[in-house]
């Protein structure tokens, strides 16, 4: 996934109504405002109570399913080898939500976990550093996620994120 495949798949759901953030690697460098690695896929949370229209437009768009793990994930997968990763998040009236792992884990995003980051030179919703960290935890590192957990740690040390209003 390139930058711009970032921005076309965000700004096209987004048009559909679904309010999402950017996670995973993608998320990252979002918040650092620059690409620091290759990334075979792009992440993103988006509000379980969407999932139809998101799936909708997805498919519309060309992706179809590659894996599906709902309600932890749906992985799509269009003709040019681009890779969505979609995570339903539960949310509650305050803001927080839930994602439901495998074998009955809970993903915890509080109200305050979401932020703004640039992606090729634009703003995008993501999820926050200090979330980010906390999900780099608890599970075996491949190389990329010791690369993003370092990229985290310098950008949490800078302070805030690089997007700007």
């Amino acid at each position: 996934m390139k930058g711009a495949d970032v921005l076309f798949v965000v700004d096209e759901l987004r048009r559909a109504g679904v309010t999402l953030y950017v996670a995973g690697g993608w998320g990252v460098d979002a918040l650092v405002g620059r690409q620091t690695r290759a990334h075979a896929d792009l992440d993103l949370s988006f509000d379980a109570t969407q999932e139809a229209l998101a799936v909708r437009r997805m498919r519309e768009l060309g992706f179809a399913t590659e894996l599906d793990q709902r309600p932890t994930r749906l992985v799509m997968l269009d003709t040019h080898g681009r890779v969505v990763d979609l995570h339903p998040v539960q949310f509650a009236a305050d803001g927080s939500g839930v994602l439901p792992g495998f074998n009955g884990e809970e993903f915890h995003y509080p109200a305050d976990g979401f932020t703004t980051g640039r992606v090729a030179g634009r703003n995008v919703p993501c999820i926050s550093a200090e979330l980010q960290m906390r999900f780099h935890q608890g599970y075996q590192h491949r190389d990329v996620d010791r690369q993003d957990v370092a990229t985290l740690r310098r950008h949490l040390r800078r302070g805030p994120p690089l997007a700007e209003p």
